[in-house]
């Protein structure tokens, strides 16, 4: 064993410990926190990037098919980055540096498309266009019979994808301008610009960094995206990789593992201009809050703005809901709704003993809260021990599996489980779906807890130290009361995403394990919407109890811990 350091003699400090005595001797609290990060985090994207090296990669360059999805991904996902740019930045001009009438609640609508689940958004617009539309029949807009459904192909896919993407660069831009230094614009404005000037020439440009992170989010996203991407590509004969991937392993299973590990580190590596993008804008935007941005009054030209975006947040939200609710109340599509065809037999159907939507339903609430429990519990730890410089290591490499796409995901864990013994046996079962989960959203649930523990003050923990109080009690008693509500808000936020999932558990389910964004996915693609829009209607349901929950917890947070509360 190496020797004690000698003690400081007396009157004189003791010497900090060097950063290399924290890398060899680190506290319990460390390990424990390394040990789990590496689990859910490291290890299935090591074993991931490890499959590179396998024969299937070289077997890509011949698969003419391969490219052609991977061009299509490319398409589609540039294309959806430029709109949600387009929507998200008008948006936070509008909304964030104007204070406009009614601005909680349109920042609200605004962020609502992210939080409504890919399969149902893409099922909504699919039944609110089309010639068996029974809105359009209802309204006598319906198109002649025969006439291909718009969304269908890859404008639909830019479309939707653009729309859902498009609060993450409100969001992004929403980050800084909490962090906005007020004397920037004051000064401005002492030189004499006028404030529309001032926000342009002297605030946007600090607002940048956002925009760029928020575009490679909004990439990163699209590219990734399977929901929409399965309902609007697959009718439309424009497969792209998420769909490919789908396809290969529903077909073989296992057997065409190599092949989808293949696929899937040629999707990862298709995501790195948006992580590019990302860590540039993270350089960019390193300034120092000062005194905080107040929104401009709006002028006649920013009320008269509020019009369109009144009829865009009508378009994209209440007309397809509308649609969705009209599809689940007659009897077959193709009809209109009227007093004669309404009924509740699709509403009912769905809650039936025995329904195949019950037994979703149990599944989901049961993976989406088992994940949000055990991610909660161990972000309490993983969040103190961030001081701890091997743990920020480990805690940002581990956050590639939040970054990659869910498909990534999903085909890491099954390679990472297969290799193991006797892991065949946890294939296609809800477990192995519960650590994918785990993998997936561990990020989300560390974030809001990780900023929670940043403002605590280090003395309350040095003093119970001081009196002896060993770890679990130092754990229960000092850092949890007031870290609570971050952790229950990064649990609820886990569950939100995580009770629709699609992506992840369209690739891993088997027998008796289907969610309820694969049974709503499923439904669809057999040809039953009457049942997929009933399924999807109470998923939105519980989509909105979740979100009331939260927001109760979201008053005590600080602002941008909840991303509907900016």
């Amino acid at each position: 064993m190496p020797a004690a350091a000698p003690p400081p003699s007396p009157g004189q400090p003791a010497r900090p410990r060097r950063w290399w005595a924290l890398l060899t001797r680190p506290p319990a609290l460390a390990v424990l926190a390394i040990l789990w990060l590496a689990v859910v985090g490291l290890a299935p994207t090591a074993r991931l990037l490890a499959e590179a090296a396998g024969p299937a990669i070289s077997a890509l360059a011949q698969d003419a098919s391969v490219w052609r999805a991977a061009g299509r991904s490319l398409t589609v996902a540039g294309g959806a980055m430029l709109l949600a740019v387009l929507i998200g930045s008008a948006q936070a001009g509008l909304l964030l540096l104007r204070d406009v009438p009614g601005r909680r609640l349109l920042i609200f609508l605004c962020i609502l498309p992210l939080l409504v689940p890919p399969q149902i958004m893409a099922l909504a617009f699919i039944q609110a266009s089309g010639p068996s539309s029974p809105l359009l029949i209802s309204l006598g807009l319906a198109p002649p019979l025969g006439t291909r459904n718009p969304f269908y192909g890859p404008g639909g896919m830019v479309l939707l994808l653009g729309i859902q993407n498009a609060p993450l660069v409100f969001l992004a831009i929403a980050a800084l301008v909490r962090r906005l230094p007020g004397e920037v614009f004051s000064a401005a404005r002492g030189l004499g610009a006028p404030p529309s000037r001032a926000l342009r020439m002297a605030v946007w440009p600090l607002l940048r960094p956002g925009l760029l992170a928020g575009a490679g989010l909004a990439f990163i996203s699209a590219l990734g995206n399977f929901g929409i991407a399965a309902l609007l590509g697959i009718p439309g004969r424009y497969p792209v990789l998420t769909v490919l991937i789908w396809q290969k392993l529903s077909a073989t299973g296992s057997a065409a593992l190599s092949q989808v590990a293949a696929l899937s580190l040629l999707l990862a590596a298709l995501t790195l201009p948006g992580m590019l993008a990302q860590a540039l804008a993270a350089r960019r935007s390193g300034w120092k809050a000062g005194k905080p941005f107040e929104p401009l009054a709006p002028t006649r030209l920013d009320r008269l703005l509020l019009l369109p975006l009144c009829l865009y947040l009508l378009a994209v939200l209440a007309l397809p809901l509308a649609s969705l609710l009209t599809a689940a109340l007659v009897p077959a599509m193709g009809m209109a709704l009227t007093l004669e065809s309404l009924t509740t037999r699709h509403f009912a159907a769905t809650v039936a003993p025995g329904a195949h939507t019950l037994a979703a339903l149990g599944n989901s609430l049961m993976l989406s809260g088992g994940a949000a429990l055990l991610l909660g519990l161990a972000a309490l730890p993983v969040a103190l021990a961030l001081r701890h410089p091997a743990v920020r290591a480990t805690a940002m490499a581990a956050d590639l599996t939040y970054a990659l796409p869910g498909a990534c995901t999903a085909v890491s864990v099954i390679l990472l489980v297969l290799g193991l013994p006797g892991g065949g046996l946890v294939y296609g079962t809800l477990g192995l779906i519960l650590f994918a989960y785990l993998a997936r959203f561990q990020t989300l649930a560390l974030r809001p807890v990780a900023a929670a523990a940043a403002r605590m003050d280090p003395a309350l923990e040095d003093a119970a130290r001081g009196m002896g109080a060993g770890l679990l009690l130092r754990l229960r008693a000092i850092h949890l009361p007031p870290m609570a509500p971050a952790l229950a808000a990064g649990a609820l936020l886990v569950m939100l995403l995580a009770v629709n999932e699609v992506t992840v558990s369209a690739l891993l389910n088997g027998p008796g394990t289907q969610t309820l964004g694969v049974l709503v996915f499923n439904l669809q693609d057999g040809g039953q919407s009457p049942q997929a829009a009933a399924v999807s209607c109470l998923s939105l349901l519980l989509v909105a109890g979740l979100m009331a929950l939260a927001s109760l917890l979201g008053r005590r947070l600080p602002a941008g811990t909840l991303p509907w509360r900016p």
